[in-house]
């Protein structure tokens, strides 16, 4: 905008006769609109400051946007309701992993307890079978040193009647198989004897002993069985 310079317009009123029969002239007066005296920056809009109102209007309505509003961004737009349950999420997962770890450790461990029970399970009876290998020894040695038959077969049945007791004690059973009644799961027919087609099969002679380890068979009775 520029300023206007205005040309005095003279008032009749203005004009006065002087003594002397002659009109003074006035001196000009310079006028300047004040309304336009200010020239708008650039910054400022040009609508006569209407859109600068809306703008501020809008820039404040974007600072005081509510949470979750597309002006608010950040940790402060999340609902406090998600917030917690991540929270309490990672706590259920550390809480997890540590209960996994643990169980991976309590597995090894009791892995590890199982096989050495079982090791040492073993170790109560050998102790007492080594006295039976002591016996043998001191049998063969007497044998070799006087070759009496009579009393290398003494030393082997007390030698022999140590180690079942041992083995009885440790709840080892021999299965009483000759004369009985074929039994298929105490007993195992190696041979089969001539006899009777419709009689009963019996266990007519016993070639190799079965056992049962506290009642439960670890090896049945080979036998020959007959029809009676």
């Amino acid at each position: 905008m520029t300023h206007h310079e205005e040309e005095p317009q003279h008032d009749p009123r203005e004009s006065a006769d002087v003594p002397g029969g002659g009109e003074t002239p006035r001196p000009k007066v310079r006028v300047t609109d004040r309304r336009h005296s200010a020239r708008p920056t650039d910054d400022a809009p040009r609508d006569g400051g209407i859109g600068g109102a809306e703008g501020s209007g809008s820039e404040a309505s974007r600072s005081e946007a509510p949470p979750g509003a597309d002006g608010h961004a950040g940790r402060d737009a999340i609902d406090p309701r998600v917030l917690e349950a991540e929270r309490e999420a990672a706590e259920y997962r550390d809480h997890l992993l540590r209960l996994q770890a643990e169980f991976d450790n309590f597995r090894k461990r009791t892995l590890r307890e199982q096989s050495d029970s079982v090791e040492r399970a073993a170790e109560p009876i050998m102790r007492r079978l080594l006295d039976v290998l002591d016996d043998f020894d001191l049998a063969l040695m007497a044998a070799e040193r006087t070759p009496d038959l009579e009393q290398f077969m003494r030393g082997v049945e007390i030698v022999y009647a140590k180690l079942t007791d041992i083995l009885s004690a440790e709840g080892l059973e021999r299965i009483d198989a000759e004369g009985k009644p074929f039994d298929p799961e105490l007993h195992e027919a190696l041979m089969h004897a001539e006899g009777d087609v419709d009689g009963e099969l019996v266990v007519d002679d016993v070639f190799r002993q079965g056992y049962t380890l506290k009642g439960r068979v670890i090896r049945p009775a080979g036998v020959r069985v007959t029809r009676k």
